[in-house]
C-alpha cells in the first residue's frame, strides 16, 4: 500500500490488526496505523506498508521478500505488533534477517505505537 506521492523511502513491516484472530476490535489499531502513515505526506517523504496476517492467508516469507526487494529502501520500520509479543519471537527473527539479506543498507527503526511510524523513521532518515 503506497500512501504518498514522494519516492519511497520507508517501509513499514507490521501485522495487519484485520487479519489478526482473536475477540478483539482490529478499527482503533487500523486508524492508528493510517494517522502514522499520514505523517509521511505531511513530511513529503514516501512510504509503503508490508502488512501481514497471522490468520494464515500469507506466506509471510514470500511477501516480506517481495516487499523488501521493491525499492531500496532508506529506513525499514517494524511494527510493534511484531516486536511485543512473546508468541511472535520467530516471526521478528524472520522479520529482521529477511531485512538483513534483502536491504542490508537500510536503517531498521521501531515505533513506539501505531501511530507514530514516522517518528520513528525520522530518526534515521535524512
Amino acid at each position: 500500500m503506497e500512501t504518498t506521492a514522494a519516492s519511497p523511502r520507508v517501509l513499514v513491516i507490521g501485522l495487519d490488526p484485520h487479519r489478526v484472530p482473536g475477540p478483539w476490535d482490529p478499527e482503533p489499531v487500523a486508524m492508528a496505523i493510517e494517522a502514522g502513515l499520514a505523517g509521511f505526506s505531511e513530511h513529503g517523504v514516501g512510504v509503503e506498508s508490508c502488512l501481514i496476517g497471522l490468520d494464515g492467508s500469507d506466506d509471510v516469507e514470500v511477501v516480506v521478500k517481495e516487499a523488501l526487494e521493491t525499492h531500496a529502501w532508506e529506513c525499514i520500520v517494524v511494527g510493534g505488533g511484531l516486536r511485543h509479543s512473546d508468541d511472535q519471537a520467530e516471526l521478528l527473527e524472520l522479520v529482521i534477517n529477511l531485512i538483513r539479506r534483502h536491504a542490508p543498507d537500510a536503517a531498521i527503526a521501531f515505533n513506539s505505537a501505531p501511530d507514530a511510524i514516522y517518528e520513528a523513521a525520522a530518526r534515521w532518515i535524512e
